[in-house]
């Protein structure tokens, strides 16, 4: 998949993702792989960012938890992050809606 496909949605998949349950960065970027089947295989240099944005956003938050003697920070929705996700996900179903009348 073309990486100008994610503009303006990666956002959003990162905060359903991490709706879903509380993930460090490494646990999100398998998780956007595994549900989209392998066609987002993303670096951790185009979601690492996309979480430190987001939390500065106010929309995640984060906490230091270790695992398996390994030091990792955990991210989690805020009550912003709940909201905006709601809303992405409605502008969604309604952009998908309109692109797929167009298309079909």
């Amino acid at each position: 998949m073309r990486a100008e496909s994610l503009k303006g949605h990666l956002d959003g998949m990162i905060l359903a993702v991490v709706g879903a349950a509380p993930a460090h960065g490494y646990a999100v970027i398998d998780e956007l792989k595994r549900r989209s089947a392998g066609a987002f295989d993303l670096p951790e240099g185009t979601v690492y960012p996309a979480l430190h944005r987001l939390e500065a956003d106010g929309l995640l938050a984060s906490s230091w938890a270790t695992a398996g003697g390994r030091k990792r920070r955990v991210y989690r929705l805020t009550r912003r992050g709940r909201s905006a996700l709601t809303r992405r996900r409605r502008e969604w179903a309604d952009f998908s809606h309109a692109v797929e009348g167009v298309l079909a």
